[in-house]
């Protein structure tokens, strides 16, 4: 099974690489509607976009599946089930790709809640009460993206039809279409996972290893880029897209800030994801939507990689995830440890790996900007922080001394795993400069002061030596000396996000739903209802127990009175 869905995906990417330099090279797109029934008035029609852009997402989300189903072939080779898993990812690559090709917001709701259950499915994968607290947390965070989307859908009956790309440049002042791009910006906050929605993307790490580099690289969280990308035309004149640049500036700042506090390998991966996530969105508020797609492209190839290196190392660990146990790799895997360093450089935007092109040309887009202080401190202290963490990482990895709990069982055998990732290595190392041959069709034209040009490397530099005087010391013991234990937890704790939107909305519901039990279900509305209809039955049900026992001077002096009864009736007619 594993062999078949990697030949069919491998075999699919190449069709659609083909395919994509044509339409780029034409400039050719093609509109595919199918008509499934047709009732009185009312059509049901699939639609199909094909386009140079919707092509090129396709080549890397099929490439990227197919190397993560040859890797599952290693990495869940002792799962009893694996066609079961293997079926589970094709379902998701399925609904990624209906959200990838279709112009219509139907559809694209059928891709997106496919995404969504099938993602759910995937994080409970592992069946114990932390993957299902983390699959409730994830599939209700993104059920928030979903109502908004039905939203749209009923907002759109207002136009007649629901195929979007029609009306994005016709009816942009529109009042219905500014709702509309409102409700589009908050459901793709939700899918890729923008504050206040931060806190299900970490707690998404239950899922398999391979789910992980799927799901953070080509599929799930940029299903909300992407569909930004799609309606950026509509979205530009808006106020909402003001406040989503301020919002994912902060998400970008505060992945990075809780990145440097982590010690779970996996979580340090997906806090980065996170960071990369508010980079695309707030370059996209600012109008740059090939430069978001291209660096959406080049972020799939290494973080895919970077997660696969992870799991890995997990793996040989005796699937132990704290880097504080974990040390001199480089020594025992060598390979892994070469695969894990290209795409941690690549995620910095070291010259001249797939990274560099696209953070180096978005950076400097910045600059050139007319923005404020505050959102371009932002831009450039992510960056920052983007190398301090990936420098701590590498040297609680590779640097440190051999610091496994277990015995010596570090090996670099598994030939099926090593394949995918090598084939991943080649694509972090060349695609930053292929992609920028082909999605640019004009050269950005830069002219920048020299300490301005120089900024990327003085923040790249600064985050190197900090990453690494952090990495010589404890943490937690700097915290004594650098903050107070509060703030520490604030930082640590993603702005305790997970804890209000986990404990903090549940606890009000929670003591909502106690109150009213105890004020109204055991209170008034028991007397009056339950509890006290069944006391005056019951009593009811005694006296009526007692005549019914067949005992004759009950019947007697019953017929008496009744005789009495009806005497005096009739004596009052006469």
């Amino acid at each position: 099974m594993c062999f078949i869905s990697f030949f069919f995906l491998f075999m699919f990417t190449l069709l659609n690489m083909l395919c994509m330099i044509y339409f780029l090279m034409k400039n050719f797109v093609i509109f595919l509607e199918w008509e499934i029934i047709s009732f009185n008035s009312m059509n049901i029609v699939f639609s199909i976009l094909l386009d140079w852009m919707s092509l090129l997402f396709m080549m890397f989300v099929s490439l990227i599946s197919a190397v993560v189903i040859f890797y599952s072939k290693g990495y869940m080779k002792t799962e009893l089930n694996l066609n079961r898993f293997i079926i589970l990812v094709l379902f998701f690559v399925f609904s990624m790709m209906l959200l990838i090709l279709s112009p219509n917001i139907i559809s694209i709701f059928l891709g997106w809640d496919g995404l969504g259950l099938v993602s759910y499915i995937l994080v409970i994968y592992y069946q114990n009460m932390k993957s299902f607290n983390a699959g409730m947390l994830t599939v209700l965070s993104n059920r928030v993206g979903d109502v908004m989307l039905l939203m749209v859908i009923a907002w759109m009956m207002n136009f007649g039809s629901w195929n979007f790309i029609f009306y994005l440049s016709l009816m942009k002042m529109d009042f219905s279409m500014q709702v509309i791009s409102s409700l589009i910006i908050l459901g793709a906050m939700t899918k890729s996972a923008q504050i206040p929605f931060s806190a299900w993307l970490p707690a998404a790490m239950s899922a398999p290893t391979p789910v992980s580099a799927l799901v953070h690289s080509s599929t799930l969280v940029t299903a909300g880029v992407y569909l930004l990308i799609r309606f950026n035309n509509l979205l530009l004149g808006t106020e909402f897209i003001k406040m989503l640049l301020l919002i994912s500036g902060l998400t970008m700042f505060m992945a990075g800030i809780s990145a440097i506090y982590e010690f779970d390998l996996k979580k340090i991966i997906a806090l980065s994801t996170l960071s990369q996530l508010g980079l695309m969105m707030s370059i996209l508020s600012m109008g740059f939507k090939d430069l978001a797609f291209f660096h959406l492209l080049t972020h799939a190839m290494f973080k895919a990689l970077l997660f696969m290196c992870a799991g890995m190392v997990i793996h040989m660990m005796n699937n132990n995830q704290d880097i504080r146990w974990m040390g001199g790799l480089s020594f025992y895997i060598p390979m892994t440890s070469l695969c894990l360093n290209v795409s941690n450089l690549a995620l910095c935007g070291i010259p001249f790996l797939a990274g560099f092109y696209s953070k180096d040309l978005i950076l400097e887009m910045v600059s050139m900007s007319n923005l404020n202080l505050l959102i371009f401190y932002l831009y450039y202290f992510s960056t920052g922080l983007t190398m301090f963490y990936t420098i701590r990482l590498l040297m609680y990895l590779m640097v440190s001394e051999f610091n496994l709990l277990s015995v010596y069982n570090l090996y670099d055998e598994d030939y099926s795993m090593l394949k995918s990732m090598m084939m991943l290595l080649m694509m972090s190392v060349v695609s930053g400069s292929t992609l920028s041959w082909l999605v640019f069709c004009y050269p950005y034209m830069i002219f920048l002061p020299f300490n301005m040009k120089m900024m990327v490397i003085y923040v790249s530099m600064m985050g190197i030596i900090f990453g690494w005087l952090i990495s010589l010391m404890n943490l937690f013991s700097m915290n004594k000396f650098i903050m107070t234990y509060k703030l520490s937890n604030f930082l640590s704790l993603m702005w305790f996000l997970p804890n209000l939107v986990t404990d903090g909305f549940n606890y009000s519901f929670l003591k909502l739903g106690q109150n009213l039990m105890k004020n109204i279900d055991l209170g008034w509305s028991e007397l009056y209802s339950g509890q006290g209809m069944f006391y005056i039955l019951k009593n009811y049900s005694n006296v009526f127990n007692v005549m019914m026992m067949n005992n004759f001077k009950i019947y007697l002096y019953s017929f008496v009175l009744w005789m009495l009864v009806v005497l005096m009736f009739f004596v009052g007619m006469i």
